[in-house]
């Protein structure tokens, strides 16, 4: 996972080759889809570099301009090939799910006044949350976790802080 608390004003686009480059570190990134907010030469660049492929679907207003670039790629594949992207692209509405469970068990605002502390907070929603649905498929599943196994490889990222 990857996570980055901004203010609610900012705008997000910017913020996604931090995100793929973070979670590229412990994760093989096969796919990323984000929305229309997302497509971005930058971006499409960044997510390239981890390996993966890009599912994020182009404004009206976009044009397939700059011959031979992955922007050209993607806005082409995407005005070609609808029904493959979008089921590659739909994959995004579980990030959409684990916002709304979040929201639902852990509240939709922030109790604490600072900006640290906010900061801080969101992510102990977001560890809680992630904890919850490790633990639920780990009995659903019948899969044993190894705690001390997974602290050893990844010991709270020193580097982020």
């Amino acid at each position: 996972m990857s996570l980055v608390a901004s203010e609610g004003t900012a705008a997000d686009t910017k913020f996604l080759p931090e995100l793929v480059k973070n979670a590229s570190r412990n994760f093989n990134i096969e796919e990323v889809s984000a929305d229309k907010a997302y497509p971005s030469k930058k971006n499409f660049e960044e997510i390239a570099k981890v390996g993966a492929v890009s599912f994020i679907p182009f404004k009206s207003n976009h044009k397939a301009n700059k011959n031979g670039s992955l922007w050209k790629t993607y806005y082409e594949f995407y005005y070609d090939n609808k029904e493959e992207f979008n089921k590659h692209y739909h994959q995004r509405s579980n990030v959409e799910t684990a916002f709304g469970m979040i929201k639902k068990n852990y509240r939709n605002n922030l109790r604490t006044k600072s900006a640290d502390s906010q900061i801080n907070e969101l992510y102990i929603k977001c560890l809680c949350h992630n904890l919850s649905v490790l633990i639920q498929e780990s009995f659903e599943l019948k899969i044993e976790i190894n705690f001390k196994k997974c602290c050893e490889n990844y010991v709270a990222q020193a580097d982020s802080l």
